[in-house]
C-alpha cells in the first residue's frame, strides 16, 4: 500500500473495535514509526499538533508519572530551571472525574430507591411472619407444652425470617449480575459485582430479616401454650 506517495508494508492489523461511546473510531487509524514519518512531513511545523499518549506501569501513580514526564519534557526542550513549561500534560482523570460525579448521582438515586425497597420488603416479611405465626399457633402451643423454651420459639421464627430475606437478597443479586453482563456486552464499560458488594448485600438482607421478623417471633414466643393449643390453625 501507499502512504503519502511512499510505498509501505503492512506488518500487522489491529483487531476491529468500531466506534466507542465518544464517537472516535480507531479502526481508521494507522501506526507508523516516528523516524519514518519524519521523511514524509515536518514534525516541527507549527501546523502539526503532536500528541504522545503515555500509560504508567502497574503500581505507579499518576502524580509520579506526571512528575517524571515533566522532567523528561523539560530536558528535551532544554528549558532552564526558572523557565515555564512550553508543553501541556493532560490526564484522563479529568474525564473520569466527570463520570465520578455522574456515578455519585446514580448512587444517591440508587440508595433512595433501595431505601424504599427495603422499607416495603421489611413490611412484606413482617406480614408473612405474622401470617405464619397465626397459622402455626397450635403447633407453637404443642412445642411449648413439650418443653420448648421461649428462646427456642423466638430463634425459630427469627431464623425463618432471616432465611426468607437472604433468599430475596440472593435473587436480587442474581438479577443485578445478569443486568451487568448485559450492559457490559452492549457498551465499552466493564461492570462487575465485587465480593464486598455481595457480602454487603447479603448482610443488609439478613439485617432486614432480623429486624422485620423480631416482633412476630417475639409474639410467637410469648403465646400461652394452653390457649395456643386450643386455637384452630
Amino acid at each position: 500500500m501507499k502512504l503519502l506517495g511512499r510505498k509501505v508494508s503492512v506488518v500487522g492489523v489491529y483487531k476491529k473495535e468500531g466506534e466507542n461511546m465518544f464517537g472516535s473510531n480507531k479502526d481508521e487509524e494507522i501506526t507508523v514509526p516516528v523516524n519514518f514519518l519524519r521523511n514524509l512531513i515536518d514534525l516541527d511545523s507549527r501546523y502539526i499538533d503532536p500528541l504522545i499518549i503515555v500509560k504508567a506501569k502497574k503500581g505507579i501513580s499518576n502524580e509520579e508519572l506526571r512528575d517524571e514526564l515533566t522532567g523528561i519534557m523539560r530536558s528535551i526542550r532544554k528549558l532552564s530551571p526558572r523557565a515555564e513549561d512550553d508543553f501541556a500534560i493532560n490526564e484522563t482523570s479529568l474525564l473520569t472525574k466527570g463520570f465520578d460525579e455522574l456515578f455519585v448521582i446514580v448512587s444517591l438515586a440508587g440508595w433512595v430507591i433501595g431505601g424504599f425497597s427495603i422499607l416495603v420488603g421489611g413490611f412484606g416479611i413482617a406480614n408473612i411472619m405474622f401470617v405464619s405465626v397465626r397459622e402455626r399457633t397450635s403447633i407453637i402451643g404443642i412445642q411449648k407444652s413439650l418443653g420448648a423454651k421461649n428462646f427456642f420459639i423466638l430463634f425459630q421464627f427469627l431464623f425463618e425470617a432471616i432465611i426468607l430475606s437472604v433468599f430475596g437478597g440472593i435473587l436480587g443479586l442474581l438479577i443485578i449480575f445478569l443486568m451487568l453482563l448485559l450492559i457490559s456486552g452492549m457498551s465499552d464499560f466493564e461492570l462487575s459485582l465485587t465480593l464486598a458488594n455481595i457480602i454487603r448485600g447479603l448482610s443488609i438482607s439478613a439485617t432486614i430479616g432480623l429486624v422485620s421478623g423480631f416482633v412476630p417471633a417475639w409474639v410467637a414466643s410469648r403465646l400461652d401454650p394452653v390457649e395456643a393449643i386450643r386455637t384452630n390453625a
